[in-house]
C-alpha cells in the first residue's frame, strides 16, 4: 500500500470533507436556511389534529411558563 503524501493526501481529505458536506447539507443546513418553508409544511401536516386529543395521560398541553399573563 502506498502512502498518501503531499497533494494526494490533500485531495483525499478534501474529498472526504466534500462528501460529508454533501451528505449534511440537505439534512441540516437547508432547513436552517429555509425556516418559513418548513413551518408551512408543518402547518399542513398538523392540520386537523387537536393537540389536546393526542396528549398522553390527560396531561396539560405545554405552555410557556415564563409567558406573562397581562
Amino acid at each position: 500500500m502506498a502512502l498518501l503524501v503531499g497533494w494526494r493526501y490533500g485531495i483525499l481529505i478534501g474529498g472526504l470533507v466534500g462528501i460529508i458536506g454533501l451528505a449534511v447539507y440537505p439534512v441540516v443546513i437547508y432547513p436552517m436556511l429555509h425556516i418559513d418553508e418548513y413551518k408551512e409544511i408543518q402547518k399542513q401536516n398538523r392540520r386537523g389534529i387537536r393537540q389536546e386529543d393526542i396528549q398522553p395521560g390527560n396531561m396539560k398541553v405545554w405552555t410557556d411558563p415564563f409567558d406573562r399573563k397581562n
